[in-house]
């Protein structure tokens, strides 16, 4: 499996890096990561650049147009936004490819294949609203980092686990993350 992971500069950067981490061995991974969302890592986490960036088995630059994902030509299973900016989502349900994830992602709509949004705002916008909306009918997954309690998490690693996990779900990958329902 080929799978593209985008971190941008929202709050939740836990969630991108864990997604790194979870898919390590698992599928063939490029991770492209946000000049701003190299300073968020910097403020919410411990984790070093170039440590989150050797998770992944490949790192191209926000700006590389010349990278394979750029392409609908070069086939990849899917891309994963986590967290999803308000400035990248208002980039993509608009079709202003104008960084390598918003391409990435303009090249996920216009191919069918998977992309999944991990929106991190609270509160919403009529235009945030407006712009889930477009992405979602365009064919995108919103998936709101929004954590279900009934896991009983001890931790915020746990909450972090669960929305891995509900991602993982989405891209139909097995894992034993968190308990599910029932």
């Amino acid at each position: 499996m080929k799978l593209v992971i985008g971190i941008t500069g929202a709050s939740g950067v836990q969630y991108g890096i864990r997604l790194a981490e979870v898919l390590r061995g698992r599928a063939e991974t490029f991770l492209i990561i946000t000049r701003t969302a190299r300073q968020i890592i910097k403020i919410e986490s411990e984790t070093e650049i170039h440590a989150v960036e050797e998770l992944a088995t490949h790192t191209p630059d926000e700006y590389d147009f010349t990278s394979p994902v750029a392409s609908g030509s070069y086939l990849f299973d899917g891309m994963v936004v986590v967290p999803c900016s308000m400035r990248t989502l208002g980039s993509i349900a608009n079709g202003i490819p104008d960084n390598l994830i918003t391409r990435t992602a303009d090249v996920c709509l216009k191919e069918g294949r998977k992309l999944i949004l991990v929106p991190r705002e609270t509160p919403l916008s009529l235009i945030h609203i407006e712009n889930l909306l477009r992405a979602k009918t365009a064919g995108a997954t919103i998936l709101p980092a929004s954590p279900g309690f009934y896991t009983k998490p001890a931790s915020v690693s746990d909450l972090i686990d669960v929305i891995v996990g509900r991602i993982l779900d989405a891209l139909a990958i097995e894992h034993e993350l968190c308990e599910r329902w029932g």
